[in-house]
């Protein structure tokens, strides 16, 4: 039984290969931008649900992705794949320069110090005549939408075989030591530094790599849709959604949030986000621990499991 969520998503794959066949151009417009939502989620869990640290800045590493992919296709006529690489290496390298003073912090006092990362680097590539300053710049228009739903998809396969790993690995159990008693972690030699930078470089990387995507689809960058501090609320949003350092929640908690999201804006365009407010409160108090957890918990406790959860965080 414990391999029954591996089979359900290979099979999910297997049919996800075969949309583009069978889409219309608005569905697959909406594909590639649910699958590269989902690997921004499953990319933030790798930190925020295995480790416990909630960032805030994730949406930094998806602008220097962007950013990178940009200026080497619109500035030097590079080739995608380098561009690919040189926004990788720019946000991995952001990753290492704020992970060791960072991540000293803990709690809240990490998320807050997360919360103006998008504002200060949005302000610095905005200054930045190679970058487009604040017009932006505009990459090679190609129409292959199959291309980029195919690069999205096996990216987010690729990021979700990596937190499969990580969640059966040793890497991965001491992750979830520091997320439940980082002291006791490090006391039992778990070197908490390495593993903390580990994580954010990993989640990094990933990150990167959906925004350098992303940037080529759309054609066009600047600094306010790079390092929209709002794409990483939604990231933190699916992940716990969907259940927060587990392998498939977030990509459930994704798939199923950008599908409402997109019923509601195009059915009641204007009360689209205050009604996905509300899904998302309702959700936080019936099922704070997302939803792997209220499987699980409607199994063993029935209707209670609402109330208790209710009860437990004094709602």
């Amino acid at each position: 039984m414990k391999s029954l969520p591996y089979v359900i998503a290979l099979v999910m794959v297997v049919l996800l290969v075969f949309v583009p066949w069978v889409a219309s151009d608005v569905m697959m417009q909406f594909a590639i931008d649910a699958l590269l939502l989902a690997v921004l989620a499953q990319a933030w869990n790798i930190l925020g649900g295995f480790t416990g640290y909630v960032s805030f800045g994730n949406s930094v590493f998806y602008g220097l992705g962007t950013y990178g992919t940009a200026i080497a296709m619109a500035q030097y006529q590079l080739p995608f794949w380098v561009g690919l690489v040189l926004g990788v290496i720019l946000a991995v390298v952001c990753a290492l320069l704020i992970g060791f003073p960072i991540l000293r912090l803990r709690g809240p006092y990490f998320a807050i110090a997360t919360l103006g990362l998008s504002a200060a680097m949005g302000a610095i590539v905005s200054n930045m005549p190679i970058a487009g300053s604040n017009i932006g710049l505009v990459l090679p228009l190609v129409r292959a939408d199959t291309m980029f739903y195919e690069l999205s998809l096996g990216l987010l396969v690729v990021c979700t075989l990596t937190v499969a790993w990580i969640s059966r690995s040793r890497f991965g159990m001491g992750l979830v030591a520091i997320r439940e008693d980082e002291d006791a972690a490090g006391t039992m030699g778990v070197n908490t530094t390495t593993f903390k930078i580990t994580a954010l470089v990993l989640s990094a990387f990933f990150t990167a790599l959906a925004g350098g995507i992303h940037a080529y689809w759309i054609s066009f960058i600047d600094p306010a849709s790079a390092f929209d501090p709002t794409l990483n609320v939604r990231m933190v949003i699916m992940a716990v959604f969907g259940g927060p350092g587990t392998v498939f929640g977030p990509l459930v908690g994704s798939f199923i949030l950008s599908t409402i999201y997109e019923y509601l804006a195009s059915s009641i365009s204007t009360a689209a986000a205050l009604l996905f407010g509300l899904v998302i409160v309702l959700a936080v108090i019936f099922m704070p621990r997302g939803l792997a957890n209220m499987v699980g918990g409607v199994r063993a406790h029935g209707p209670r499991f609402f109330l208790q959860n209710i009860r437990e965080n004094r709602l």
